[in-house]
């Protein structure tokens, strides 16, 4: 049967402090050293971070999470993304740059990211970036590209389906909500491979469940995604 995406109205944002790392620890030590290494978000490391991987890595999750503590810290990040089609100009406003799906950009995003970068980098902002590619493979002009390699790399990997299903497993025991293997299953197989998606996922079935009285079964997860 064909996999589903998830899109049923997440509650809440992704973080870094939803982020189950797995093998991808040093990516998420590194963002959060890098967020709390200064006492004000302007004085953030200039270095560029560029994170890359397959779909459903955590990519996106990071810099969501990523922009989140900085909104926490009261600071305003650029975000270009490749459903952006006109890009605003560079902010000096802004604390950090955020450039998600990268191998994707148009030329003008193309254009629009080369400028945010270089203006970042000339006054000391920080820029965080991800890919499907590393830098080198990335079809993007030459001085973008060259320049996403420039700093840290970081190369993400997808949880295995156990880990995902223990960490699922997990999170549902801590809020008191018996998951069958079969519902585990369903949920694995039917919906976004990225954790951040499976976890929203869990909690609307159990505010559903709440909300409807009934147990968490496959069923309920069919009802639930129609009545959205």
């Amino acid at each position: 049967m064909k996999q589903l995406a998830l899109d049923i109205g997440l509650t809440t944002g992704p973080t870094l402090e939803g982020y189950f790392a797995g093998p991808n620890e040093a990516a998420l030590h590194h963002l959060r050293l890098w967020l709390g290494g200064a006492g004000h978000a302007h004085q953030l490391s200039p270095v560029p971070t560029y994170l890359w991987g397959e779909s459903g890595s955590g990519k996106t999750h990071l810099l969501e999470g990523v922009r989140a503590a900085l909104a926490g810290q009261g600071a305003r990040v650029g975000w270009l993304h490749a459903g952006l089609h006109e890009p605003p100009e560079f902010d000096e406003g802004w604390a950090a740059v955020l450039l998600d799906d990268v191998h994707l950009y148009t030329a003008v995003q193309q254009h629009a990211a080369f400028n945010w970068f270089v203006n970042a980098q000339s006054l000391q902002r920080g820029v965080v970036a991800a890919g499907l590619l590393p830098p080198a493979d990335l079809p993007l002009r030459e001085d973008l590209r060259t320049r996403l390699g420039w700093g840290h790399v970081f190369a993400l990997h997808v949880l295995t389906e156990a880990e995902r299903r223990a960490v699922l497993r997990q999170a549902a025991d801590a809020r008191g909500v018996m998951l069958s293997d079969d519902v585990l299953n369903y949920m694995l197989h039917r919906f976004s491979r990225d954790l951040g998606s499976l976890m929203e996922l869990l909690v609307q079935l159990d505010a559903f469940a709440l909300q409807t009285q009934r147990a968490i079964t496959i069923p309920l997860i069919r009802a639930m995604l129609e009545n959205e």
